[in-house]
């Protein structure tokens, strides 16, 4: 039996393995980087329209309502206020960060009992 001296056999394997594996990696961290900055858009639009539906609610003006949705949502989100019967309807609609080019975006909507209505309808005690 014949016994390689020296070196081994792998005569350069490991190098081309690492070219490989790399950009694999590299996309794979870029992956879970671009789902945490999805799910951070997505969390920060729920909390800006809760806090835009709270306001509405309270029969906050138009403009108040829409500042205090844009102080918690994401950058350059889109914001509608609408009210249908005694509901108002906040919708916040944004584009998640380094993602411009994609045609994705995330959405949230919340819904409240206008205050102003709450109560009616009921006998009294």
């Amino acid at each position: 039996m014949r016994r390689c001296e020296g070196r081994g056999g792998d005569g350069g394997f490991v190098t081309a393995e690492a070219a490989v594996v790399l950009p694999v990696l590299v996309m794979f961290a870029m992956a879970l980087v671009w789902g945490l900055l999805v799910v951070a858009a997505q969390i920060q639009c729920v909390d800006a329209a809760r806090s835009g539906a709270r306001a509405a609610a309270r029969q906050d003006p138009a403009d108040a309502v829409v500042r205090v949705a844009r102080d918690t949502a994401p950058r350059d989100a889109r914001i509608t206020v609408s009210r249908e019967g005694d509901q108002v309807h906040v919708v916040v609609v944004a584009k998640p960060p380094m993602l411009g080019g994609l045609p994705f975006e995330v959405r949230e909507e919340a819904v409240a009992v206008a205050e102003e209505t709450v109560g009616e309808g009921r006998p009294g005690p």
